[in-house]
């Protein structure tokens, strides 16, 4: 005798259909004036292991909940609970089961679902009623008071279902099964943390009859004549209204009139109201054509110059439940930072977000929610998209993208997906899309060939190869040679970097086929943890994870900017200012693809040693896109005592705008005026012996190893060269890719444990030299290293001298000496700030006079490393010591050791110490990004070369 059993698993769960049930999508508008009901809330809540573990009856009316937990819509259930409800997990690409598509493992987190609600007392009794869910991970199962009304798969996507037969006037029961694994989540292998829950919107709409079903805002602009092409078409005849421009004319008419064009830097949006029998709704229609053009993504005729963000959906504590301030804010953080563009990687947004983006003014990829990354464990092997049972999946996804979002301006080219491979599903959606809606580009990355898209795109190809790229030598086949070019993803901003923006920038300048790109990427996806700050993967103890690959964005968790962010602000800032002092004149050019000058003033300033001492408002034609002008600046003033001077000129915000008060800075440029005087110290002191010390001018050493005890009554510990930094996720790499990552070669060269040998200590009748040599275990390399001292009797002068011995193939990561000071606490500086700055993320370094706390100079990066530097730095107090250099030098303080900030995971590891430990740098490795991209260029690297720098040491007083 036999027994056999079903499987544990729903077959909804496990079949590649879409999900049944649903309307057909449509657009997506915020409000009208039919009534709606939001069902966000607390729900009751019940955790299954498995998707069988309970059957159906607690849909059923009268159903007691009462002992069921609870937990907030929009939300994941897994951030909530206090890790009762399971654990998020995060892996870049692989898949988090067993790879058998479309099976998914037994174990299947499954979270039962319940609201009761009444009706409002004024709800219409007429008419029908939709529930909507915007957005439900990865398969969702409905009942409405005990009637299963449908089933659906595709998280990011809305469902809508017709319910008003099943609603009463009270005690409504929604119940909804949520699963976390099904055939769709093949299909959503995002670089994310794997969240289930109901985490977007949830609510019921009245549909009147006669309301408005779907509709299409067709809105054009005709850059010659200046006039704007209004056609909506709708599925429910109304009549389309803009009291602005006079229209008045049923759906499915045309109206043609002068209009101010919209575009990202002039957000122009027209209000006006689609009225059918039943429903009046708002619109807010935006005039502009896209087209591909001569070779290139053109505007309104003109080609534009994207600078780009990929942003994920993230908060820290709500994950992807966000809500409407937390997207203004972002939007808010791009405008104020000169990004022009956004990427909705890897999944159309929450419909509001764009809604954002038409009103404040960002161009907008919308991308699919589709990716089938971990296919590549297989070589694609039965990749869904190549496979034509999952194709009315993909057609679906596709579909209720372009159908919700097709009435925003802002929108400007649709993407398939990413990182998909390639197959007959991806070219039916292009088709599909195509077809559906001429008016926007297709874009996919994974289309090398570009025979199903519009833009020959690319994620994370070098300087050389995007140069080449530009110059139209990158060969392939001819329909791509004839494409626009962008970067989809580059600068990969995990942890400090990324570097090398500007050199991209000045590439896509040059070229005008290299129309941009967008920064990988927004936000790091820390999750708030008392234990570690902010968690990242592996940190809830995940089978398989990829660690802190999840925080690669250029705002910390919390919204901070990083130092990425500034950086990036300063590299595409929309007006560039050029000028070397020599002539008393800077050049002025507009770098917008279509706003003038006029919204901008100018100010110009001149500072003495750091600090400005005069300024004033500088006239500055309105240049129109593209134009430059020499504009002359007042006379500088004079430099007493051999100060050192630079001018400044900054471009501002004339008024306040929707998006940055008035006297923002939108751009800046600085340039020398007079050069500095470089400190000098006569050697007219000599070393004293005494008991076990030689004392020079205010210092003391040991008499036996010459190392530095005190300057003054200033006590220092451990002065000696340094080499190592607590390596940069940049400076590690990523381990797939075949070039030299210089983090691991550091250390298996032993950079970072390097020994000290003393060779002599000479004390002479105007200097005390020590000879040393610096070199790691086990390597025949090694650094000769001389410390010359000398004194003027109240200041101390140290020249270093460093001559390489043996074979380096390997740059360094620093060069420079370290030591430790007690009771340090407030900083001043005069150099670059007021923020960390490396070789390679210079450019938005000002320089000027600078103070700051120890504990402030850090930066706080998810994972520690190194952070903190400042450059071009001419002299810094700290401790009691005031410290110049010659030449400037890369100043660093921190209350942990190099060590301690190398061994942490988390920033609750660092525990500050009584010691402030300092760096002065003569030289800094650059930065890359080289963690999912290319590393440092080569004329940011630190070569290990005979090299000398001098400090020269005072108290304070």
């Amino acid at each position: 005798m036999s027994f056999r059993t079903t499987s544990p698993t729903p077959d909804y769960v496990e079949d590649v259909s879409p999900g049944s049930g649903a309307l057909p999508p449509r657009a997506w508008y915020a409000s009208s004036d039919a009534a709606s009901l939001s069902l966000n809330g607390d729900w009751r809540f019940r955790l299954s292991q498995t998707a069988d573990a309970q059957d159906d009856s607690f849909a059923e009316e009268g159903y007691d909940a009462g002992a069921w937990d609870e937990v907030r819509v929009p939300g994941h259930w897994v951030l909530q609970g206090e890790g009762r409800f399971g654990s998020p997990i995060y892996t870049n690409h692989l898949y988090p089961f067993p790879v058998d598509p479309p099976r998914v493992p037994t174990e299947n987190p499954t979270g039962d679902h319940l609201r009761v609600f009444d009706l409002p007392s004024d709800w219409p009794a007429d008419g029908g009623a939709v529930l909507r869910f915007d957005g439900v991970e990865s398969c969702a199962r409905a009942w409405l008071n005990g009637t299963d009304i449908g089933e659906f798969k595709g998280s990011r996507l809305p469902h809508e279902f017709a319910v008003g037969h099943l609603l009463k006037p009270a005690g409504n029961v929604l119940a909804v099964r949520v699963h976390q694994w099904s055939s769709g989540s093949y299909l959503e292998d995002q670089d994310q943390w794997w969240l289930p829950g109901i985490f977007r919107d949830v609510t019921l709409l009245h549909r009147p009859t006669g309301s408005a079903l779907d509709f299409f805002v067709h809105a054009s602009y005709d850059h010659v004549t200046g006039e704007g092409t209004l056609r909506v078409d709708s599925d429910t005849d109304g009549r389309v209204t803009v009291p602005d421009l006079g229209i008045d004319l049923a759906t499915g008419e045309t109206a043609t009139v002068a209009v101010r064009p919209w575009t990202a830097e002039t957000p122009r949006l027209y209000d006006g109201v689609l009225a059918s029998e039943g429903e009046r709704v708002p619109l807010r229609i935006g005039f502009r054509t896209v087209e591909p053009a001569d070779g290139l993504i053109k505007v309104n005729g003109r080609p534009v110059l994207l600078k780009g963000v990929n942003r994920h959906e993230w908060h820290p504590q709500r994950g992807r439940a966000l809500d409407l301030e937390t997207m203004r804010e972002d939007v808010l953080l791009m405008k104020r930072h000169n990004i022009n563009a956004v990427r909705t990687s890897h999944y159309p947004p929450h419909p509001a977000f764009l809604d954002l983006c038409d009103e404040y003014g960002l161009w907008v990829v919308d991308e699919c929610d589709l990716e089938t990354h971990g296919f590549t464990e297989q070589a694609w092997r039965d990749n869904p998209v190549d496979d034509e049972r999952w194709t009315p999946a993909l057609l679906d996804r596709a579909a209720r993208m372009v159908e919700r979002d097709k009435n925003h301006p802002s929108v400007v080219i649709w993407s398939l997906g990413n990182e998909a491979g390639t197959g007959r599903g991806l070219t039916a959606m292009a088709e599909w899309i195509h077809d559906r809606d001429p008016s926007r580009l297709v874009h996919y990355e994974g289309d090398i060939t570009c025979r199903d898209t519009d833009v020959y795109s690319r994620m994370y190809a070098g300087h050389a190869e995007v140069e080449r790229i530009g110059r139209g030598l990158d060969g392939g086949p001819h329909r791509r040679r004839e494409l626009p070019f962008i970067l989809c993803e580059y600068g990969h901003a995990m942890g400090n970097g990324p570097g090398g923006l500007a050199d991209y920038q000045r590439i896509f300048e040059s070229h005008e086929r290299l129309q941009g790109g967008f920064v990988w990427e927004w936000i790091d996806h820390g999750i708030k943890d008392e234990r570690y700050g902010f968690a990242y993967g592996g940190d809830f103890g995940e089978e398989l994870h990829d660690g802190n690959f999840v925080c690669d964005g250029l705002l910390f968790p919390d919204r901070r900017p990083s130092p990425g962010l500034v950086e990036y602000k300063k590299v595409i800032e929309p007006v560039r200012i050029e000028g070397d002092g020599a002539d008393g004149t800077v050049r002025i050019t507009n770098r917008h693809d279509f706003a003038d000058l006029s919204a901008l003033t100018f100010e110009w300033s001149y500072q003495l040693d750091g600090e400005t001492v005069d300024s004033g408002a500088l006239a500055v034609p309105a240049l129109a896109p593209g134009e430059s002008a020499d504009v002359k600046l007042p006379q500088p003033p004079a430099a007493p005592g051999g100060a050192e001077t630079h001018g400044t000129v900054r471009a501002l915000a004339a008024d306040g705008t929707a998006w940055a008060p008035k006297d923002h800075v939108v751009a800046w440029g600085q340039f020398p005026v007079s050069a500095r005087q470089v400190p000098s110290v006569a050697a007219s002191d000599g070393p004293v012996p005494g008991e076990g010390l030689i004392t020079l001018g205010p210092a003391s050493f040991d008499a036996r190893t010459g190392a530095l005890r005190s300057i003054g009554g200033v006590a220092v510990t451990g002065l000696r060269l340094d080499v190592w930094r607590a390596t940069t996720d940049n400076d590690d790499g990523a381990a797939w890719q075949s070039d030299v990552r210089h983090g691991p070669l550091w250390r298996k060269v032993g950079l970072h444990r390097m020994r000290h040998r003393l060779d002599s200590v000479e004390p002479a009748d105007d200097a005390l030299t020590v000879r040393t040599r610096v070199a790691p275990a086990a390597r025949e390399l090694g650094l000769s290293t001389v410390y010359r001292w000398t004194s003027d009797g109240s200041r101390l002068r140290l020249t270093v001298s460093v001559r390489p011995e043996g074979h380096w193939t390997v740059p360094l990561p620093r060069l420079g000496i370290r030591f430790g000071l007690s009771a340090a606490d407030r900083v001043r500086w005069f150099g670059g700030g007021p923020g960390e700055a490396y070789p390679d993320t210079r450019t938005a370094s000002v320089l000027g006079r600078w103070q700051s706390t120890v504990d402030d100079l850090q930066t706080p990066y998810v994972r520690p490393q190194e952070n903190g530097a400042r450059p071009d730095v001419r002299w810094a107090e700290l401790g009691g010591l005031r410290i110049e250099g010659d030449p400037e030098f890369w100043l660093t303080a921190r209350r942990w050791t190099t060590e301690q900030l190398d061994a942490a995971a988390h920033l609750t590891d660092l525990t500050p110490t009584d010691t402030v430990w300092v760096n002065l740098d003569h030289g800094q490795h650059g930065i890359g990004s080289q963690s999912c991209g290319p590393g440092p260029l080569p004329q940011y690297h630190l070569r290990a070369e005979p090299t000398e720098f001098s400090f020269v040491f005072s108290e304070t007083g």
